[in-house]
Parts: C-alpha cells; sequence; structure tokens
C-alpha cells in the first residue's frame, strides 16, 4: 500500500525548531496494530493517523506513542489539522472544523494565514488529583528538584496525565536533569503519562517556560507539549494562580534539547475552556509505502 505521509514541525513557523509529528493520511484500511508498528518505526513522540469520522467531525485522528495509543495530545491535534488542509482534504480557507479523536469532538479555529497561521484547539476537559507525599517525594528525587517550592504539585489528566509541578522560575526549569529510569519508574507507579514542570520568565520572550518528561512512554524529553501545556493552564486556574500570566499567554519550551518552540494558551476563567494554539510547518511531504 502507498499512502501520503507528512511529517510536520509544531509550535513554530520556521522548520526544525518546534516538535515533529508524523501524519499518515488515507488510513481507513489499515489495523491499530499496524498504526502502532508504525509509529514505534516512526520513533517521534506521536504518530497520527487520519481516518474517515464516525462521530461528526471533519476526519477523525488516531494518536500512538511509540509504545501505546492516546486518546489526545495537543502538537499532534495540530500537526494533523495542517496536514489535512495542506493536503487538501478540506477546503484550506476554512476557519473552524472539528477534529474527531478519541477523546471526542474537538473544534478547531484556524487564525490567520500564510506563515502567520495558527490553529487552536479546544483541549478536553482537565480532571484533577492531588499528589500524595511519597509521590512527591519520589518525583522530587527523579527530578533531583525541589517539587513543591509553591502551590503543591497536582496530577492532571485531559486523557494524558500529567503531575504538574510549578517549580517558581524559568532558572529552576532549566536546570532540571531527571534520572530517566528513576522517573520511569515513578510515573508507572502513579499511572502518569509523565510529569510536566514550568516557571515564570519575565524577562524572556514569553511569560512561562515548561519542560516534559515521559520516559514511560519512550519519550524522556517531550520538546514542546502541547498537553502537558494544557495541564498547566488548567493547573493554574484550578489554583488560583491564572490572574499572574492572563488567561491569554504564551510559552516557550525545548531549548534544552535544541529547540525552540511557543505554545499559544487560551483560558475561559468562567467555564474552564482551555484552547491549545501554534504554528506549524511541513518539514518532509512525501509517501509512506508498506
Amino acid at each position: 500500500m502507498q499512502r501520503r505521509f507528512k511529517q510536520v514541525d509544531v509550535f513554530t513557523a520556521r522548520a526544525f525548531r518546534g516538535n515533529p509529528v508524523a501524519v499518515v493520511l488515507d488510513c481507513a484500511n489499515l489495523s491499530p496494530a499496524d498504526m502502532q508498528r508504525i509509529a514505534r518505526w516512526a520513533n517521534l513522540s506521536e504518530t497520527t493517523f487520519v481516518l474517515p469520522p464516525e462521530q461528526g467531525g471533519d476526519y477523525r485522528v488516531r494518536i500512538f506513542t511509540p509504545l501505546s495509543e492516546l486518546p489526545f495530545a495537543g502538537h499532534p491535534a495540530i500537526g494533523t489539522v495542517h496536514a489535512v488542509l495542506e493536503a487538501g482534504m478540506l477546503a484550506a480557507d476554512r476557519p473552524q472544523l472539528v477534529q474527531e479523536c478519541s477523546a471526542g469532538l474537538l473544534p478547531v479555529r484556524v487564525e490567520q494565514a500564510g506563515p502567520e497561521r495558527h490553529f487552536f484547539v479546544r483541549a478536553p476537559a482537565a480532571s484533577f488529583r492531588p499528589i500524595e507525599d511519597n509521590e512527591l517525594d519520589e518525583l522530587a528525587a527523579a527530578l533531583d528538584a525541589d517539587a513543591g517550592p509553591t502551590v503543591r504539585p497536582l496530577v492532571v489528566s485531559v486523557g494524558p496525565t500529567w503531575a504538574v509541578l510549578d517549580l517558581g522560575n524559568a532558572e529552576a526549569v532549566a536546570a532540571v536533569q531527571p534520572n530517566m529510569s528513576a522517573l520511569a519508574g515513578v510515573s508507572r507507579a502513579m499511572r502518569i503519562t509523565g510529569v510536566v514542570v514550568f516557571g515564570r520568565d519575565p524577562g524572556g520572550d514569553a511569560p512561562l517556560r515548561a519542560r516534559a518528561f515521559a520516559p514511560a512512554e519512550g519519550v524522556p524529553e517531550d520538546p514542546v507539549c502541547g498537553s502537558g501545556n494544557v495541564c498547566v493552564a488548567a493547573f493554574l486556574r484550578e489554583t488560583g494562580l491564572l490572574a499572574g500570566v492572563g488567561n491569554f499567554y504564551s510559552v516557550s519550551q525545548g531549548r534544552e534539547v535544541g529547540r525552540d518552540g511557543r505554545v499559544h494558551m487560551r483560558v475561559d476563567v468562567a467555564s474552564g475552556a482551555i484552547e491549545l494554539g501554534g504554528a506549524a510547518v511541513t518539514c518532509i511531504d512525501g509517501t509512506l509505502f508498506g
């Protein structure tokens, strides 16, 4: 079989600075086992597969890490809509569409055009649980960081489930050097996708700086993590810290691994609805054989 294939760099308008996602189009007759095999071969944090819709969306997407399927993920959602529009599967000038995934029907807004085009995806609703004292101690040891200098961390789920830690400032975020083996063990024990840390960067080009680690999913450090940043936004709203950054803010992520991504977040304070936004650019466009 031959299928259209794109590798899209997300959260950047300049190639090779964001987070790549592999997008496989024309997947109506592809089995989940084959999808997992391709995702393992692609060896990116996520690979997506585009299928006909089943619940009223404009198209359906399934999302796989190298090890498992996810119900939702942020940069794959944005990279996939970019690929679908670029491939001509939907009209390129549509300002709104609906992406169907295992987490449900997700509205997508398209803002501006050309190199300035940004996509905003409404994330699934967040749920929360506290982190127990022993879990917090294990996280701090695995991260080699003070896990609770400000507000106590929470586990936040939007499909992927992240432990969210506010480290206070960007310098503390940059200094984190996890023991990936220990962090993978803690993540499995806590039944979480991974850990996202963030801090404020008042002198930087974005008010927040973040990093995300998911070694239990085969992704030691996710260069620019959409679902992790959605969980940070939900954490800020839940803990009353959102006023300090505003309900429309940007996040810098990826410099520690040689990238320079920008994530844009919108939070409806009243309803709790969260939109994840960013640019995207295609780096590879071709055909997948097999």
